[in-house]
C-alpha cells in the first residue's frame, strides 16, 4: 500500500520531493559513512545494487527509513465496471545490513489500514458489496519482508517455501530512464503464480483458489542531482505502487470470479514515523509498538498478506447453501 502521511497535503508533487530532498540524509560535505557507488551507469550491476538500495532503504545501517503508501483497492470482474472498494494506508519501516560479499540485506516491517472511502476512517469491518455480508477487515501485516539485493538479480520470493521457481543467474541491471525535470525514473516489478497457503478444502471462503496470481509493479522518480550525491546514504522519491491479487481473503469472497487492483502513491517520509497521520501511527502502535521499527536482525520467514492470513486467522463456517458470488451475465449484442 490514502493522504497516509500528510493530512494536510494533497497529492505527491515534485515540491514535495524537492522538500524530502532538502530533508534527508546527511548535510552536504559530510563524509559517507558507508562506501556505494554514485556515478550514474545504468550497465553497472553494482551501481543499480547500490542506487535501488539507495531508494529503498538508507545504506547507513544505524537510520530507519519510513516509507508511506496512499491509494485505493478496487474490485474487477467481467460485465461491469471496475469497482472502488475502500482507501488504503500504510507505511513501512527498515533498515539495511551490509553483507561480505558487498550485497544489502534489506530488513523491513510494514502495515497497511484500510479506509472506509466516504468518511476516511480505519475500518474495523466492511459490508462486501458483492455479497452483503459485513466482513471483519484485516490489515496486511507483514513482520518481516526481508530480502537480499546484490549485483546479480535474487530468486523471487519463497513465501515459505511455497514459491520454488528460481532464476538464472545474472547482472543486476534496472529498467532506468531519464526523466523531465532533471529526474530519474526507475520501473521494477514482479509477477508470479504459486500455490495458495489459503487451501480451499480449509478456506473454502477465504480462498481464491489452489494457486495464487499475483503482479507488482513499481514506478520510482527521484531527483538526479541526489541519486549523484555521494552523500546521500537514502535518495528521496516519489512513486506508484499496483498490484494485482485475489480477493481479499477477509472479504470471503470464495473462488469467485475476478480480483482486486491496488493503485497508490508512495514516498519516503523525511521526518520518519513522525510525518506519518496521527490515526495511522496510532493504530499501528495500539497493535504493537514494533510496527514502529524496522527489525534489528534477519529472521524469517518472509510472508505476504496471503500467508500470514493461513498463520493468525481461522475459517470463517460456510453458511448452509452458500456459493461465491458471481459477476453479470454478459451484455447482449446491440440491436
Amino acid at each position: 500500500m490514502k493522504d497516509m502521511l500528510f493530512t494536510r497535503r494533497e497529492g505527491l508533487g515534485m515540491a514535495a520531493l524537492a522538500a524530502g530532498a532538502a530533508a534527508a540524509g546527511p548535510a552536504m560535505g559530510a563524509a559517507p559513512k558507508v562506501d556505494f557507488v554514485s556515478k550514474i551507469d545504468f550497465k553497472d550491476p553494482k551501481w543499480n545494487r547500490d542506487t535501488f538500495t539507495r531508494l529503498d532503504a538508507d545504506l547507513d545501517p544505524t537510520k530507519e527509513k519510513v516509507g508511506w503508501i496512499r491509494g485505493r483497492a478496487m474490485g474487477v470482474r467481467d460485465n461491469e465496471k471496475v469497482r472502488p472498494l475502500f482507501g488504503v494506508d500504510g507505511f513501512s519501516v527498515v533498515r539495511t545490513k551490509r553483507l561480505e560479499d558487498g550485497s544489502w540485506r534489506r530488513l523491513l516491517r510494514e502495515i497497511v489500514f484500510y479506509r472506509d472511502l466516504e468518511t476516511g476512517k480505519i475500518l474495523d469491518s466492511w459490508e462486501n458489496p458483492y455479497t452483503n455480508e459485513t466482513v471483519k477487515v484485516v490489515p496486511i501485516a507483514n513482520d518481516p519482508f526481508n530480502f537480499t539485493i546484490s549485483e546479480f538479480h535474487q530468486d523471487p520470493p519463497s513465501y515459505g517455501g511455497l514459491q520454488t521457481e528460481k532464476v538464472a543467474k545474472r547482472p543486476y541491471l534496472l529498467d532506468w530512464v531519464y526523466g523531465p525535470d532533471d529526474t530519474l525514473i526507475l520501473q521494477t516489478g514482479i509477477d508470479m503464480v504459486y500455490p495458495n497457503a489459503l487451501r480451499p478444502d480449509k478456506w473454502p471462503r477465504e480462498s481464491s483458489g489452489w494457486m495464487n496470481r499475483v503482479s507488482e509493479h513499481f514506478t520510482y522518480t527521484a531527483k538526479l542531482k541526489d541519486v549523484k550525491n555521494p552523500n546521500l546514504t537514502h535518495v528521496p522519491h516519489v512513486g506508484a505502487w499496483q498490484r494485482i491479487t485475489p480477493w481479499l481473503p477477509w472479504m470471503l469472497m470464495g473462488a469467485a470470479p475476478g480480483n482486486i487492483l491496488y493503485t497508490t502513491a508512495f514516498a519516503s517520509v523525511p521526518n520518519g514515523i513522525a510525518g506519518l497521520a496521527p490515526d495511522i501511527r496510532e493504530a499501528a502502535r495500539a497493535m504493537d509498538e514494533k510496527w514502529l521499527h524496522a527489525p534489528t536482525e534477519d529472521y524469517g520467514p518472509s510472508l505476504s498478506s496471503l500467508e500470514n492470513y493461513a498463520r493468525y486467522q481461522k475459517p470463517a463456517p460456510v453458511p448452509a447453501g452458500w456459493t461465491p458470488p458471481q459477476p453479470p451475465p454478459a451484455a447482449g449484442p446491440m440491436k
